[in-house]
């Protein structure tokens, strides 16, 4: 004989209302309550049956995540895979799958909105994607709830990394250390993220009184260690070379190093540097890179959680979360000569 709610409503000593509301993902539901049940569930072999659940809720209990990178570096990215991870645990605790959204299923060719539908999410996570582009527009416009990561759209939740303060910390730190030439490699220009830094790195140097001359900012790529090899170069090649140098990223560390190795620099005691992301891997490099941590475990939670509470209250507004960065002291931003 199979095991059904009620049995789990008795086992909890609870409604089965409320126990259906559990297994339903309904946010009214205290922590303990969801944790009593869960655990009678598993106690007395009860599993939910998906199909049932869908037919009865109109909802598939299934979350889309687009995520396409330049580099097609997929949940190996260093930084968004733990973002990823975090969306992943918070949409899984509170009942939800996930399903990677892509222009292809075999052989045939669809566009995301075409992907989302053909999955029947019941929202979709933009992580790391062109924000830009038409097939975007086109899904974020759509009746499906979408929250975007580090972007910002109109009629959807958004968390935000502190980007703005979060490059400007940098810039405080090799001011307060003496550095008066600092350098900027940013990313690609097509993202509220560069863009926010970029802004961030002027209103720092600014506020400091220091001016920023036309080749000291440079345009690499995120997640790229052989692109950052050019752009070394160049900066170290000026008549008046920088004596500290933001990275665009932790990944461009390795490509920065080896070039200053190359020409018998060391870090920091010729040249100073410092990265983005607080990677936790690349902080074992030595010298420590000194860098900003951005809360991934944070924005990929609170993704999960504003997007399944604009599918269950799409009617309410939705304002952008912002998420605090912090500087993470290391050893490769020194006192100025």
């Amino acid at each position: 004989m199979s095991v059904t709610i009620k049995d789990v409503a008795r086992n909890c000593n609870l409604s089965i209302s409320t126990v259906s509301k559990v297994f339903n993902g309904y946010p009214d539901i205290s922590e303990l309550t969801r944790r009593q049940v869960m655990e009678a569930a598993r106690e007395i072999g009860y599993k939910p049956n998906a199909l049932a659940r869908a037919l009865k809720t109109n909802r598939s209990f299934n979350l889309g995540v687009l995520f396409v990178d330049d580099n097609i570096s997929g949940l190996m990215h260093p930084f968004f895979a733990a973002v990823l991870n975090a969306f992943k645990a918070e949409a899984e605790r509170q009942g939800y799958d996930i399903t990677f959204i892509n222009h292809n299923i075999g052989t045939m060719e669809m566009t995301y909105l075409e992907h989302c539908r053909y999955r029947n999410v019941d929202g979709v996570c933009l992580a790391c994607v062109d924000f830009y582009s038409n097939e975007v527009a086109e899904l974020t416009a759509s009746t499906i709830p979408c929250v975007t990561i580090d972007h910002l759209f109109e009629g959807c939740p958004s968390i935000i990394s502190d980007n703005l303060n979060g490059i400007h910390l940098l810039v405080d730190r090799a001011v307060a250390l003496g550095h008066t030439r600092i350098a900027y490699i940013h990313g690609q220009r097509n993202s509220l993220v560069t863009e926010n830094r970029i802004k961030g790195f002027y209103r720092a140097m600014e506020y400091h009184g220091l001016s920023v001359p036309e080749a000291y900012v440079r345009q690499g790529r995120y997640d790229d260690a052989e692109d950052i090899h050019g752009h070394i170069r160049a900066l170290l090649a000026l008549p008046e070379r920088p004596t500290c140098i933001l990275l665009p990223d932790d990944a461009s560390y390795f490509g920065a190093l080896e070039v200053l190795r190359e020409k018998g620099l060391r870090v920091p005691e010729d040249i100073s540097l410092a990265g983005y992301d607080g990677v936790r891997s690349i902080q074992v490099v030595r010298p420590r890179l000194t860098t900003v941590r951005q809360d991934s475990a944070a924005m990929g939670r609170e993704a999960a959680k504003r997007l399944i509470d604009h599918i269950l209250h799409p009617t309410e507004p939705c304002d952008p979360v912002l998420i605090p960065t912090e500087l993470m002291e290391g050893e490769t931003l020194g006192r100025a000569e």
